[in-house]
Parts: C-alpha cells; sequence; structure tokens
C-alpha cells in the first residue's frame, strides 16, 4: 500500500452540464419519490393525530420535495443566536435547489438509498426526510458546498457550524459528496475539507475521513464509489479507498486500501476481496461481517 497522490475532486461544485435525457429521468424519479413521501406521509397523519400538524407543514402542504426539503431544513436549522432565520435559510435552501437541478437529483437518490439499505428505514421514505438526520445533515451540506463553490465562505461555514451543532455531523464545505450516500446513525461524523465521497457509499456513526496533523493542502481521505465504512472508523491522510472497498468497525487506516478490498484492525490490515453479497458493492449490500469467515485468527 502507497500513499496516495493529490486528487482533483471526483464530484465538482459547480453544476454539471445540462443533459436533457438525464434530467428528465432525474425528475421522473424524484416525483416517483416525492409521490411514495406523499403517501405515506398521509396515512401517518391519519394514525397520529398529533403529528397531523407537523406532517401536513412539512410534506402535504408542499408540491415538491425541494419545497419541504428546504422548509423542513429551514425550520431544523434556524438560530437566534447567529441571526440565521428560518425565512432566510429558507430561501437559500430554496434558491440553491431551484439553481441546481443536480442537488434535487442527489436528495431523491439519498432517500432511495436509505430506504434500500437501512433495515430501521424498512422504505419508508418519509420517515427519512423527516427523522434521520444523516439525510438531513447531507443535504444542509450539499447546499453550503454550493456556497463555498461560489466563494460564500463566511455564509457556508456558518451553515456548517450550525449543521454540526444541531446533527452532530461536521462536514466541511469544502469536502466532495455524491449521491446516493446513507449517513446511517450519523451522530460523530467528521469529514474534513479536502476529503472527497463517491456515490453509493454508506457510512456508520462516530467515523472521521481526517487529517494526520499541521499538514496543509490537499490532506484527506478520497473513498470510492460503493464503499461501506463501519461505525467508528478512522480514515486520516490523503489516501484512497478504492470503490466497493470495506472499512471495518472501529479500524483505524493510514494507506491505501485497493477496490473491493477489506480493512479491518487497528492499525488495519488487508483482506483482499471474496467478501462481497451477490456481487454487490459493500456500500450496497451493508455487509459488515462476512469478512470474518476468512479471518482465521479471530477470536473472541
Amino acid at each position: 500500500m502507497t500513499t496516495a497522490q493529490p486528487l482533483q475532486h471526483e464530484h465538482d461544485p459547480s453544476p454539471p452540464e445540462p443533459d436533457a435525457a438525464a434530467d428528465a429521468d432525474d425528475e421522473e424519479e424524484e416525483s416517483r419519490v416525492w409521490s411514495q413521501i406523499k403517501a405515506e406521509a398521509r396515512r401517518d397523519a391519519d394514525g397520529e393525530p398529533a403529528l397531523a400538524s407537523f406532517v401536513y407543514a412539512t410534506v402535504l402542504s408542499h408540491p415538491t420535495l425541494a419545497g419541504s426539503l428546504a422548509f423542513h431544513l429551514a425550520n431544523k436549522l434556524a438560530s437566534s443566536s447567529t441571526l440565521l432565520s428560518s425565512t432566510l435559510l429558507y430561501d437559500l435552501f430554496a434558491a440553491a435547489h431551484a439553481a441546481r437541478p443536480d442537488l434535487r437529483a442527489a436528495a431523491a437518490a439519498d432517500l432511495l438509498a436509505a430506504g434500500a439499505r437501512d433495515p430501521a428505514c424498512a422504505g419508508r421514505l418519509s420517515h427519512c426526510l423527516l427523522d434521520y438526520k444523516g439525510f438531513l445533515a447531507v443535504q444542509a451540506h450539499r447546499v453550503a458546498h454550493a456556497l463555498w463553490a461560489q466563494g460564500r465562505r463566511a455564509l457556508a461555514l456558518a451553515l456548517q457550524s450550525r449543521v454540526a451543532e444541531v446533527f452532530a455531523v461536521d462536514i466541511h464545505p469544502a469536502a466532495a459528496v455524491g449521491s446516493g450516500v446513507l449517513l446511517d446513525h450519523a451522530t460523530g461524523v467528521v469529514i474534513g475539507e479536502t476529503a472527497v465521497v463517491g456515490d453509493g457509499v454508506s457510512i456508520l456513526h462516530h467515523v472521521t475521513l481526517g487529517g494526520t496533523g499541521e499538514a496543509v493542502g490537499d490532506r484527506h481521505p478520497k473513498v470510492g464509489d460503493g464503499v461501506l465504512i463501519g461505525a467508528g472508523a478512522t480514515i486520516l491522510g490523503n489516501v484512497r479507498i478504492g470503490a466497493g472497498a470495506k472499512i471495518g468497525a472501529g479500524s483505524l487506516v493510514l494507506a491505501d486500501v485497493p477496490p473491493g478490498a477489506t480493512a479491518v484492525g487497528n492499525p488495519a490490515r488487508l483482506l483482499l476481496g471474496g467478501d462481497q453479497r451477490g456481487g454487490a458493492p459493500a456500500g450496497e449490500s451493508m455487509d459488515h461481517a462476512s469478512f470474518m469467515l476468512e479471518w482465521s485468527d479471530y477470536t473472541i
């Protein structure tokens, strides 16, 4: 394993080039997700009168997923101490989603990822939208990331600080995060300034993607598509975690991990291949433990 070379962000903060066919597909998926959420919300409002007003105000009164998300995030993150009012934040989130269709598409993909990978979600996308702080933290980060790219860095950092305070998830606004990302439980997740997180990645609670000290420049991990990072794992430095790799819970990773490999232990050592379910990337299968079948010196 060798130290990674500097890497350009795979997920550029600027809006992608227009693609009419892709945009149409994204809009169709967003519409399908939103229809499911509204149907679930109506059932919840009917079944739990104590939540009916909240569900109506947050979901059922909005014509789109983007509108609902902007309203919900604005109310969650409003703060009198920073003068970030719910009205200011709503306008900020709504404007970002209007200008960046890719942010809306990513939100829908993140909801579907939670529904597919998190057994506690059990496919109830409305519960993810309303109650899962990992999902909400990532959506707020996407807007902070867009602000950072526009040079509005003071506001981006203020938003990051408020997200960390409310959701206990600290993602630097310069960090690049792909779509279809799941932060499961999410408490204590820290992602540094020059980190890159690919598409289809699943990250458990108390994970750190950090630096190794006082180094400047490109100094944080680059996580490929379809990676699974277990609870309490720490990945430090400008290292590459290859596509479909798995980082075991509690592991300390200080060097590159090849695609499809499993890294376990403190310091981590590699187990190469042979532990994916049905060929699915670890980030999708959420397979945390099959590597133990191949780990002959594992003891209890």
